[in-house]
């Protein structure tokens, strides 16, 4: 899996956006700037900027990280662009099928399990904690 720059730089202008939600609407200027987000490539994943600017349209613990990345980048798990339940294999490719919907299950429970309001905090739940804690994942095998 792979996590798109688009991808990226969406949730982190969301967490802004859940950090000043009692400011009103933020200029996508002011996200570009505090997150480090250059402001081009905000303004395409924003849309072009009107009179106002944004905020959350929910409430930060009722968007969940899963949901900006489908926002910006459709499924978060595919193969060969195509989700993994509309995929078929014969054969010795067999096993393929569910080791992918196990790893679509897998990215889907961790990324479905944070909200922007725990971001947000920098309060992650314990079991995102302790996966990251684990020195295998911060190397590259």
């Amino acid at each position: 899996m792979r996590i798109s720059s688009r991808a990226d730089y969406a949730v982190r202008a969301v967490v802004e956006l859940a950090v000043r939600q009692g400011e009103g609407p933020v200029k996508a200027e002011a996200v570009a700037t505090a997150r480090d987000i250059p402001h081009k490539f905000l303004e395409g994943i924003l849309g072009d900027l009107r009179r106002g600017g944004y905020r959350l349209a929910r409430q930060a613990a009722e968007i969940t990280v899963a949901d900006v990345v489908r926002a910006v980048d459709g499924p978060i798990v595919s193969v060969r662009g195509e989700r993994p339940t509309g995929l078929a294999y014969t054969g010795t490719a067999e096993p393929l099928l569910p080791l992918w919907i196990a790893l679509r299950a897998n990215v889907r429970r961790i990324l479905e399990g944070v909200t922007i309001a725990d971001l947000a905090a920098d309060a992650l739940p314990e079991p995102v904690e302790r996966l990251a804690a684990e020195p295998a994942a911060w190397e590259n095998p």
